[in-house]
């Protein structure tokens, strides 16, 4: 049964009080009722809590409490009458393979031939991936909450509450509370291997790890300091390395996952359900899952030791405050470039992306930079003066950029062009030394991928995707690909180096170091080509996330430094700084370019996201090619819009509301600083009545209306003359 009982979320500290009004503000995008309370009012809604340092809360009131036996009897009993089977006490042994997609599973109560398997074993999940070659990055952990005896002032109308400052929730159960958290010094369970004997098992209470978390409680709560305990419960659970879920297909055909729901498997359950049967039914879920994909996690996950650390961390820290460009610290420097010890040389700040270590911004130039520009609020975290400095000398005079985090594939076979041609919406059918920028599209339209094409040869083409994409986009392809063995593809991406070198001095600074023609006739914009800079081989790209005049250089990883040292030596003379990926942010805002998982979601097709020129509909049938000549035919209802905010050191960290005329009409998809036009940019999907140039808006940050309007859709170079020149 459900019971709507309303859910109360305190801020013990001013940071945790802006970190709700930006809670708030999301829940409102979202069609969320949240809303925020006083101190006093959090406490007559719960009174046993003490108000000491409690500085406001939120409320949510349609927040409840449900029944677990009978939730999972309710939707065992819907499955049974929809046709499912049940098993119960039955071991699986193993899942079999033949042609590298599932056929059959293998247990001690005979053989089910199938070709779908969703994994869904919980905290068993990496156990079960190893049955098919995976290793799925779940680790589980020991998990402890405390039930008390009935307690005066509590009954079945009593809120839940959290208290994340002092890492702790409360919520009622037989008329005492059910009180856990997150403590700072978890614990792991059977990471060399759960017993085969562990079911419907706790294990030993752990009250040196919980006293911490009573102690908290207990300042909040004071009843809890006489409350009778019942018991301390510490039950294993499935945790990942960013506390999300893992839904969705691997790179075993037919092999799915939904399965490690860090403790929150129950909340989840209906919902996971409906997403995962549209996954495999109709080939993509409703609504994006991207933060939820399996897939984000690379292959440096692979590794247990890694993976365990990292999701140590990110347990200890589920209640803090997670700021914008926050970096994990547990088992960096696993994945490193060519240049990473000259960059560090160079005053590097480094981050980290699917373990690789990149290069954020360097802090020789905090000094040096005279933007003036001082973002307020939550984006001054994780944040450098020298970030501007890095993007103004870039547009100015040239900056280098060390790219080698890209994820790089090779596409080959006879077979090869019309799998693309299949699977990307945009004519990959160009003449070899053509780049095509392209998007890769689910059946309703929308964007699955988004990344450049270089065709090497008649039947090779060099592929080339965000660093955070690589699983994600190989497993897209993958599934897609024929089975006749026409087309082979190959993760080539620890093989090259990359280095970008951008801005209207590049070609000046190239000069210096090749022989080859670099002019506009002899290399065009879109093109690539082999060639030699200095001594080394690249394939060199006259393509740009920047917005600027400039190259992409591909040469083998042990190449790397040489080339590094190459391009600057003769580019320091010229003004040509050392550029981290924050500095490439803001200069591609300004320019336009869209970034898949913030712009660009499955959730929008190419016209609406003002991708239409790399469509190409009067070419052979493509995946989302029905959805977007309907579309077309149609007209858009929405349409991603550039936005400029009056204040510009306001800046926008994404999913704020956006308003016209008091009504909420979108939420921000991402946001930042443009140096160079001097603004504070989002971007949001707005209705088309809304979507003008010189549209009035507001945008709710941390609680403040912000006056915006809409822009015209390119604030930098609107015409692209910089980058052909």
């Amino acid at each position: 049964s459900w019971r709507e009982v309303g859910g109360i979320r305190l801020a013990s500290s001013p940071e945790r009080m802006e970190e709700i009004r930006r809670l708030v503000g999301m829940a409102r995008s979202f069609g969320v009722d949240m809303e925020l309370i006083s101190p006093r009012e959090a406490q007559d809604k719960f009174p046993l809590m003490s108000l000491d340092g409690v500085v406001g809360a939120a409320y949510t009131p349609n927040d409840g409490i449900i029944d677990p036996t009978g939730l999972t009897n309710a939707l065992a009993i819907g499955a049974k009458s929809r046709g499912a089977r049940i098993f119960t006490g039955t071991t699986v042994q193993k899942i079999n393979l033949k042609n590298g997609r599932v056929s059959e599973v293998v247990t001690d109560k005979g053989t089910i031939k199938t070709e779908i398997v969703v994994n869904a074993s919980g905290l068993w999940g990496r156990e079960v991936g190893k049955m098919v070659g995976l290793s799925l990055p779940v680790i589980p952990m020991a998990h402890l909450y405390l039930m008390t005896l009935p307690i005066e002032g509590v009954d079945h109308s009593t809120p839940t509450l959290r208290d994340p400052d002092l890492l702790v929730y409360w919520r009622e159960e037989v008329g005492g509370f059910v009180m856990g958290g997150y403590e700072r010094q978890p614990a792991t369970f059977g990471l060399k291997g759960i017993p085969k004997d562990f079911k419907f098992q706790l294990l030993p209470p752990d009250w040196e790890r919980f006293t911490p978390l009573m102690e908290n409680s207990i300042k909040r709560v004071p009843v809890m300091e006489k409350a009778e305990v019942k018991k301390l419960l510490n039950g294993p659970e499935g945790f990942t390395p960013d506390g999300e879920y893992l839904l969705g297909p691997t790179s075993v055909k037919g092999f799915w996952v939904a399965c490690a729901f860090c403790a929150h498997g129950l909340a989840g359950a209906g919902g996971i359900g409906k997403i995962m049967a549209e996954w495999i039914v109709d080939g993509s879920p409703e609504w994006d899952m991207w933060r939820l994909d399996v897939r984000r996690f690379g292959p440096n996950y692979n590794s247990l030791d890694y993976a365990a650390a990292r999701t140590l961390e990110t347990y200890t820290q589920y209640y803090d405050i997670h700021f914008p460009g926050e970096e994990r610290m547990s088992r960096r420097g696993q994945r490193v470039s060519p240049t990473y010890y000259r960059l560090r040389d160079l005053g590097c700040h480094f981050g980290e992306k699917f373990g690789w270590e990149r290069p954020n911004w360097f802090s020789r130039y905090e000094e040096a930079a005279t933007h003036g520009h001082e973002p307020k609020g939550w984006a001054r975290h994780n944040w450098s003066r020298a970030i501007g400095h890095e993007h103004l000398m870039t547009r100015e005079h040239a900056g280098l950029f060390d790219e080698t985090s890209f994820n790089k594939f090779e596409v080959r076979g006879r077979g090869a062009l019309k799998f693309l041609n299949h699977v990307c919406a945009n004519e990959i059918d160009q003449p070899v030394g053509s780049i095509t920028y392209t998007q890769c599209l689910n059946k309703r339209g929308g964007i699955e991928c988004d990344f450049t094409v270089n065709r090497l040869a008649e039947d090779r083409f060099f592929i080339v995707t965000g660093t955070a994409f690589g699983q994600h986009d190989m497993s897209w392809l993958s599934l897609n690909m024929p089975e006749d063995g026409t087309v082979t593809i190959d993760d080539v991406s620890s093989n090259y180096a990359c280095l970008g070198m951008w801005g209207p001095r590049a070609r000046k600074i190239l000069e210096k170091v090749t022989t080859d023609d670099i002019s506009n006739e002899g290399f065009p914009y879109m093109t690539s080509k082999r060639m030699t800079v200095g001594d080394v081989p690249v394939i060199a790209s006259r393509v740009t996330y920047v917005g600027e005049l400039g190259w992409e250089f591909y040469c083998p990883m042990e190449y790397g430094l040489r080339l590094w040292d190459t391009l600057w030596q003769a580019g320091e003379p010229e003004g040509m700084v050392a550029g981290g990926y924050k500095a490439i942010d803001t200069l591609r805002l300004e320019k336009g370019y869209r970034y898949w998982s913030g712009e660009i979601t499955p959730d929008y097709t190419p016209y609406e996201a003002g991708l239409g020129f790399a469509v190409k509909l009067d070419k052979a049938d493509f995946i989302g090619r029905d959805a977007l000549i309907k579309q077309k035919k149609d007209g858009v209802k929405r349409k991603l819009c550039t936005i400029t905010l009056a204040d510009d050191r306001t800046i926008t960290l994404g999913k704020e509301p956006v308003r016209a005329e008091g009504k909420i009409i979108g939420w921000v998809a991402s946001g930042g600083y443009g140096y160079s036009v001097r603004k504070s940019i989002a971007y949001a999907y707005l209705p088309m009545d809304h979507a003008k140039t010189g549209t009035k808006l507001k945008i709710e940050c941390f609680g403040e209306q912000v006056d915006a309007e809409v822009a015209q859709a390119v604030l930098w170079d609107a015409k692209g003359e910089r980058i052909k020149a």
